[in-house]
């Protein structure tokens, strides 16, 4: 999927990247959660213009209680386009549903943002079912912009946006698109946990008790508790360190029985919600 969107890209003179660590391109985020964040300040400056697009590993943790469902992956791979005073929604739109349709692909529906309804319909000159969606808007705090939104079978596969009103910024899932071309079945929880264990640990990280490799250790953490195994050495330093946490829990729990949770976490470092899990109580 992402040699084919460098190909199509490459065919209409876009420069391409392919970036696969998921390091973020500034401090705003633990790690990079899209494909656009290190465009930040190009969307920000009124005298840059041009256009680019890249694959982009991405990591997002808000989604950790929704894997599983088929739809969230944790980590996945973003398929970018983005344009700075270049393209137009209209090009992108024109530009998405060919390289869609190269593959194979056309989208169920759309959806538009009512405030943009009426100008925006018209760009799509109706090769797509259009449905009205207040919710069609995006920002990352800093840069905002309505967008449409593209789906197939039910599942939302990209959007474009248009941040200050006159930039683009696409972004597809590659994964949802091979889950929909291809039949892929989506992976089960356990193992997209250690895909994205896999994925921190080679863009960089090891575990630890501060910010990345707290998220590290804690992906680790939830493998062990769900009784999956890793052929690593941190999953093995974590299910050692794990077992030693858990002999304390249980040497100081009737000492200590009415203390909080966050006071066990917060004192001894114990999950007791974790210890609990492992127990099966």
């Amino acid at each position: 999927m992402i040699q084919e969107y460098q190909d199509f890209c490459l065919s209409k003179g876009i420069h391409f990247t392919r970036i696969q660590s998921v390091r973020p391109h500034d401090n705003t985020t633990l790690f990079c959660s899209a494909g656009m964040q290190q465009y930040k300040s190009l969307f920000s400056d009124p005298s840059h213009s041009g256009t680019v697009a890249n694959s982009q590993a991405c990591l997002r943790m808000g989604d950790l209680d929704e894997i599983g469902d088929g739809t969230h992956f944790l980590h996945f791979t973003m398929l970018g386009l983005f344009s700075f005073r270049e393209m137009t929604v209209g090009d992108a739109i024109d530009f998405w549903l060919e390289f869609l349709g190269s593959l194979g692909l056309v989208p169920d529906h759309v959806t538009i943002h009512p405030d943009r309804l009426e100008e925006w319909s018209r760009l799509y000159r109706s090769r797509v079912p259009i449905v009205p969606d207040d919710e069609c808007t995006w920002s990352d705090g800093s840069i905002s912009g309505y967008c449409t939104e593209f789906y197939k079978d039910g599942i939302e596969i990209g959007n474009i946006v248009n941040p200050l009103g006159t930039c683009i910024d696409v972004g597809f899932g590659a994964e949802r698109l091979d889950m929909i071309l291809n039949g892929t079945p989506p992976a089960d929880a356990l193992a997209t946990l250690r895909e994205t264990v896999m994925t921190t640990v080679e863009s960089g990280y090891h575990p630890g008790n501060k910010e990345q490799g707290y998220v590290l250790r804690k992906l680790l953490r939830r493998i062990h508790v769900m009784g999956g195994t890793l052929d690593h050495p941190y999953f093995d330093q974590e299910v050692e360190r794990q077992e030693r946490l858990r002999s304390k829990y249980l040497r100081l729990r009737s000492k200590y029985p009415s203390m909080s949770p966050q006071w066990w976490f917060d004192t001894h470092g114990i999950d007791v919600a974790d210890m609990q899990a492992v127990a099966g109580t």
